[in-house]
């Protein structure tokens, strides 16, 4: 039973519970966060297969390291950095972001987003779950989460200029499979 079903239990009794190996508690944590680690699993992942993978591997993260969480900020904001940077690693074992050299960095030019908001979200997100790894994983982590190209050449080990020309690369991909489904006329 979700969190909301039982509003006397607070989210640091669950946590606590957690800690002591109380199952409810771990189930109850589990079945409160899950739906919404799974849509993050699912924006980074190219398959259910894989998106269920990057949750189970989540979860045993977090409860490995539910003792770090110091109570400081919100638990969920927390959770999501794990399955964000569970994401990651996985979708980098199975295919590294390629980098680039300076010359091709300074040819890759911004793309043009008007294309993207003549869509409903649903559809862009199943666009971008159709995009390679390495791109699909820097769209998610710009344009999604908000980080800047900064943090995500640190999340990945990479440059900035690798970051914004995955992205320029993403953005590249999503316009051509605008225009060859005709979903975009220009």
């Amino acid at each position: 039973m979700p969190i909301s079903t039982h509003p006397e239990i607070a989210v640091f009794e669950i946590i606590e519970g957690c800690l002591k190996g109380n199952r409810r508690m771990q189930e109850l944590l589990y079945r409160t966060y899950a739906p919404k680690m799974f849509g993050i699993c699912l924006r980074y992942a190219g398959s259910t297969a894989d998106a269920q993978d990057i949750l189970q591997e989540g979860f045993i993260k977090a409860f490995n390291k539910l003792e770090g969480y110091k109570s400081e900020g919100s638990f969920e904001g927390w959770l999501k950095r794990i399955f964000i940077h569970t994401a990651i690693d996985q979708l980098h074992k199975k295919n590294p972001v390629q980098t680039i050299t300076d010359i091709q960095e300074n040819i890759i030019e911004d793309m043009d987003w008007s294309v993207l908001e003549q869509l409903a979200a649903e559809e862009v997100m199943e666009l971008v779950r159709q995009l390679p790894n390495s791109n699909r994983t820097i769209f998610n982590l710009f344009v999604v989460e908000g980080y800047t190209h900064k943090n995500i050449a640190e999340m990945l080990g990479i440059s900035e200029g690798t970051s914004k020309s995955q992205l320029a690369k993403a953005k590249g991909i999503l316009q051509s499979m605008l225009l060859r489904n005709r979903k975009f006329t220009p």
